[in-house]
């Protein structure tokens, strides 16, 4: 039998190894895909570091990997967008359930499965997508850069242009510039925010903010914070904060900044609880706090379309590439900020 070589987290011992495995087939409906390229995502440590729990889950052993480019490999049976092997593709993080018409609508879902956590992802030599999933790229836009779009970039651009819907003009402040809200800064600015306010304690991860177009660069243990964004804003505080970390402590002094009607966007995931302690004048400045979880196959297509444009470069944004079988050390990598990455790619 033919085998590749596949990352598997084992979630009943808790354990991660690159093994060999058989190639899967495809089954009706879908598609094999020769994987060239596949982010390494915050989500992915979070996986294997037993905080974030697979809600459904099809089977103890799972792939990881949710960023994944390829090509085409092999057809399976009952296709119906007529593709063809050598097709260039991205592949959407996640798949609907099926069983509901919500799901057959592809509208937000409780049961959304996401790849490479509820079933098997894309650190392999292959992987299975179901045709649907299937998201074609130019020959223009390399592979690990349209890897790293289903997550690192539709996430932060469908809460921009969606979840929080920023116009032109209004500010936005973004905590946490690492793989997720360095792309958030860059979207933030694509859509004509002003001023953009960068949040991040690391000074490296600062100036990479500066460069990638926000106008201010804070550092959030500053004991003037909070008058740094007034002075920023003219006074006016945030129009939207965006928690790209994940940390109770971010979104508390977020929400401090905000201006009248202004909105907490949270974007970065945690299983801990969500308090905010402000008092009235939370209520008194009507803000508001919206919850937003990972992208949507329009964004993804969207911004395949903005690539090849133009008018977003990912370049800047890959950080290294790593062979597959190194794949634990890449995790080292990114869960200790050894290099302040913004995306590793792991190549089979």
């Amino acid at each position: 039998m033919d085998t590749m070589l596949a990352g598997r987290f084992h979630l009943d011992s808790k354990k991660f190894a690159v093994e060999e495995v058989p190639i899967p087939v495809p089954g009706p409906g879908e598609v094999l895909i020769e994987v060239k390229a596949a982010g390494v995502c915050l989500s992915d440590v979070h996986l294997l570091d037993g905080s974030l729990v697979p809600l459904f889950a099809t089977s103890d052993t799972v792939t990881v990997g949710h960023e994944v480019s390829g090509v085409v490999h092999t057809l399976g049976p009952d296709l119906k967008r007529g593709l063809t092997v050598g097709t260039r593709v991205t592949l959407e993080a996640g798949k609907t359930c099926g069983k509901c018409a919500g799901c057959v609508r592809r509208r937000p879902c409780t049961q959304m499965l996401t790849a490479g956590i509820d079933y098997d992802g894309g650190w392999a030599e292959y992987v299975i997508a179901r045709e649907d999933t299937l998201i074609p790229i130019p020959d223009s836009l390399p592979f690990d850069q349209a890897a790293i779009i289903p997550d690192a970039v539709s996430t932060p651009y469908a809460a921009v242009v969606t979840t929080a819907g920023v116009r032109p003009a209004q500010s936005v402040g973004v905590w946490g510039v690492g793989g997720v809200g360095a792309h958030n800064v860059r979207l933030a600015r694509l859509v004509g925010a002003a001023p953009i306010i960068a949040v991040d304690p690391l000074p490296s991860a600062r100036e990479r903010a500066l460069a990638f177009g926000a106008d201010y660069a804070l550092d959030p243990a500053a004991p003037d914070f909070a008058d740094q964004v007034r002075a920023a804003t003219e006074g006016r505080g945030l129009d939207f904060a965006f928690d790209c970390a994940g940390v109770p402590a971010v979104r508390e002094q977020a929400a401090a900044v905000l201006g009248l009607g202004g909105s907490l966007i949270l974007v970065g995931i945690t299983p801990r609880p969500l308090t905010i302690t402000e008092g009235l004048t939370f209520n008194y400045m009507c803000k508001q706090v919206r919850g937003h979880y990972g992208g949507s196959p329009e964004s993804v297509s969207e911004l395949v379309r903005l690539t090849a444009a133009g008018r977003l470069d990912l370049a800047p944004s890959i950080t290294d590439h790593i062979p597959l079988v190194d794949a634990a050390d890449a995790v080292s990598r990114l869960e200790n900020k050894i290099g302040d990455p913004i995306r590793l790619i792991l190549v089979p």
